[in-house]
């Protein structure tokens, strides 16, 4: 059998896991769920949102829950994966609670963002239906010539 796999997985802002001795790794693309031992045969795959599993030289298992990413495999050994968000974690329960912690925050912040962005927009017509009432271009033409405007 091949040396071990090292097994590295990282978002665009840090790296999250950087393991060398890994035994196997599992993960899921399109195609279903397959399985990675030293020696396999080089390749890329795009994941889907699912949880990656590996075995550290001890025979622990390690998880970490992604929203997707491409995983390479390279001379045999080397399983990098690249993902957008991922979260880490020994004990799937508690990573569970984690993964959805981590959306309920991210639906929060969406909900704040819409509802920013329709202040925003309401404010923008108000001031476009001021400006265009009788005598508003007036008001534009005295705030243009004052040299206020941003």
């Amino acid at each position: 059998m091949s040396p071990a796999l090292h097994l590295t997985i990282t978002t665009p802002s840090a790296v999250l896991a950087d393991v060398d001795a890994v035994q196997s790794v599992r993960a899921e693309d399109e195609g279903g769920s397959f399985g990675i031992l030293p020696g396999h045969t080089d390749f890329l795959t795009v994941l889907r949102a699912s949880v990656v599993r590996w075995r550290d030289d001890n025979g622990t298992a390690h998880y970490c829950a992604l929203g997707g990413g491409v995983l390479t495999l390279v001379d045999g050994r080397r399983v990098n994966i690249a993902c957008r968000q991922a979260i880490i974690g020994d004990d799937l329960m508690v990573l569970d609670a984690d993964v959805r912690e981590m959306r309920a925050a991210l639906a929060d912040a969406d909900r704040v963002a819409r509802v920013e962005q329709t202040r925003l927009h309401a404010n923008a017509v108000r001031q476009l239906m001021r400006y265009l009432r009788p005598g508003g271009a007036k008001d534009i033409d005295a705030f243009l010539s004052k040299g206020d405007a941003p």
